[in-house]
């Protein structure tokens, strides 16, 4: 078992919740930041304290949370290659475009686990998309031992806004319009099989750099998805109107200015158009994998938030 693991991006939604499975595993977590305030933001939200695990619920066995080591993705590649200088494993959560500049700070021995995104297959091409796929090519034409894992959308996460953002809108509003009628195909990915998929390849033997998409369990239509969240949020049912896109984008210009309505772009508008399901049988053979259904992971999320609010 790899006994420390240097996390990039350890302040986002993602490295937190590995870098709080790594401790729980026994493993040692060596935090690569480019903000503190974010980091120890990160930490509170995922049970963690500067020295690991926060008390309460502890594993038998935990590893340390070092003392995290500042380096900006984009700035001196020397601040990097020194956090970098003694890691035999880099997992970076952060955008899959610093996926170059890491290669070029981490020792040649070091095995490279990276998270992209399905965006990469858009049909509408953005800076997002296109910095996966740079960072894809980067990592396949290195020769690294590691792999790039494109998630679709995560939900789930402490302060994942995706789910949350439309529940907050089906409050607000008496139909549901979606483009289509809302039949194109989603496959979310619970941020608990987004974890289980990073720990699997950080403890697997890569040969050589590779590439994988990891999705939930099946997919749906939109707007079944928009109906199991709003089941989940107890929310009554709306129903879905089939809009054009045209008047969609014109429509989304008001969520900017209307207090309580969460902001959505055009590009969000015209990917509801494309299908993004995939087959988890690579992901399953490769990593072990079994992704959760989206019902479980929506329940566990609803419920999470109920406890919480319970709590306070």
């Amino acid at each position: 078992m790899t006994a420390t693991v240097h996390v990039i991006g350890a302040g986002g939604r993602s490295g937190a919740a590995l870098c709080r499975a790594l401790l729980a595993s026994g493993r040692n977590v060596v935090s690569v930041i480019r903000d503190r305030g974010r980091y120890q933001a990160g930490l509170a939200r995922a049970g963690l304290a500067s020295g690991g695990l926060v008390s309460g619920g502890q594993a038998p066995e935990n590893g340390a949370l070092a003392e995290p080591r500042l380096a900006d993705l984009t700035g001196p590649a020397s601040r990097l290659r020194a956090a970098l200088e003694d890691a035999s494993v880099v997992v970076c959560t952060a955008h899959a475009r610093n996926i170059p500049a890491v290669l070029a700070a981490a020792p040649a021995r070091a095995t490279l686990i990276a998270l992209g995104s399905t965006r990469k297959f858009t049909r509408w091409p953005d800076a997002h998309g296109n910095g996966v796929l740079h960072g894809e090519h980067a990592l396949l034409s290195s020769g690294c031992n590691g792999v790039i894992l494109h998630p679709t959308m995560i939900y789930g996460a402490e302060g994942e806004n995706n789910v949350r953002r439309l529940a907050a809108l089906l409050r607000r509003l008496p139909v549901i319009p979606l483009p289509g009628g809302g039949r194109a195909l989603v496959q979310p990915i619970h941020q608990s099989d987004v974890t289980a998929s990073l720990l699997a390849a950080i403890g697997k033997p890569w040969d050589g750099p590779h590439s994988l998409v990891i999705a939930g369990a099946t997919p749906v239509a939109y707007r079944d998805f928009v109906h199991l969240v709003a089941r989940a949020a107890g929310l009554a049912i709306r129903p879905v109107m089939s809009v054009p896109v045209a008047p969609l984008i014109a429509a989304a210009t008001l969520t900017r200015v209307i207090p309580g309505l969460p902001d959505i772009g055009p590009a969000e508008i015209r990917r509801l158009l494309e299908d993004k399901a995939f087959s988890i049988t690579p992901m399953v053979e490769t990593l072990g994998v079994t992704p959760i259904s989206l019902e479980a992971g929506l329940m566990r999320l609803f419920r999470g938030n109920a406890s919480e609010q319970k709590g306070r």
